[in-house]
């Protein structure tokens, strides 16, 4: 009795360090992963509120992004790749605009980044590691926001938001290419279940899968060349539940 009275004390005595250790493992070691995505943005104006396309507001001038997948206070890389121009911006309040759009900027970002109203193609990359900058860059925000509140803010139409944007951006022409991306898997076998997966069930022929290294398939629709076959193929693909899709320029 005596010796099963030990084993017994052994054996909790083990299971308990072993609990411990799964702890540890998991407390120092967690998997994370920054955010990112490439589309097509919106620029706020007064309209699209009205409208009842965007359900908040965004200042003209404040340095603040919408951004469905990020938490409210998030700080934002957001690039313009077609000038390579950058701006540090925040995560918003929640608020509810088109799927297509990858994120609401405020007409101030429009500008400082010279986005193309026609193709506002951006990406976006989640910042985690620079918090001493990205304070600094806060502070200044509040403090030219304390300066901007005192000015007045009149309403902006779609008109007066052009001129704005217009005075300042010089709109090139490009050639209109993008691929929808789906997603990357690790397995080539995998990658072509996905791509059999969605020609059977969504009826989709432009998709393709695209080799970027030896354990990396990318699946995609397209190339597409004009924003409203991109725009349906879009739409489509969010059936599958995919939680970051991305829209990629194909030049």
């Amino acid at each position: 009795m005596k010796y099963k009275f030990i084993l017994l004390y052994l054996f909790i005595l083990l299971n308990s360090c072993t609990s411990y250790n799964s702890k540890k493992i998991s407390t120092n070691y967690p998997i994370l992963e920054k955010f990112n995505n490439s589309g097509f943005t919106l620029i706020f104006n007064n309209d699209l509120y009205k409208d009842k396309v965007i359900t908040k507001k965004i200042n003209e001038r404040d340095l603040i992004i919408f951004q469905r997948n990020l938490k409210r206070g998030t700080a934002v890389k957001i690039t313009n790749p077609f000038n390579e121009k950058t701006i540090i911006a925040k995560v918003g309040d929640n608020a509810v605009y088109p799927n297509f759009n990858n994120s609401v900027v405020s007409i101030r970002i429009a500008n400082e980044l010279e986005i193309d109203i026609n193709e506002p193609y951006i990406i976006l990359e989640e910042i985690r590691d620079n918090a001493l900058f990205i304070a600094k860059k806060s502070k200044t925000f509040d403090e030219e926001k304390k300066v901007a509140d005192k000015a007045p803010v009149d309403s902006i139409s779609v008109n007066d938001l052009n001129e704005k944007i217009k005075k300042k951006i010089v709109i090139k022409k490009k050639n209109f290419s993008y691929i929808v991306k789906i997603a990357d898997f690790y397995y080539k076998k995998t990658a072509d279940e996905m791509v059999n997966r969605i020609k059977i069930e969504l009826n989709l022929d432009m998709v393709g899968i695209n080799k970027i290294n030896e354990n990396k398939f990318r699946v995609f629709l397209g190339p597409y060349n004009s924003l409203n076959t991109l725009q349906i193929a879009y739409n489509g693909i969010e059936k599958l539940g995919f939680e970051n899709i991305e829209i990629i320029n194909n030049e």
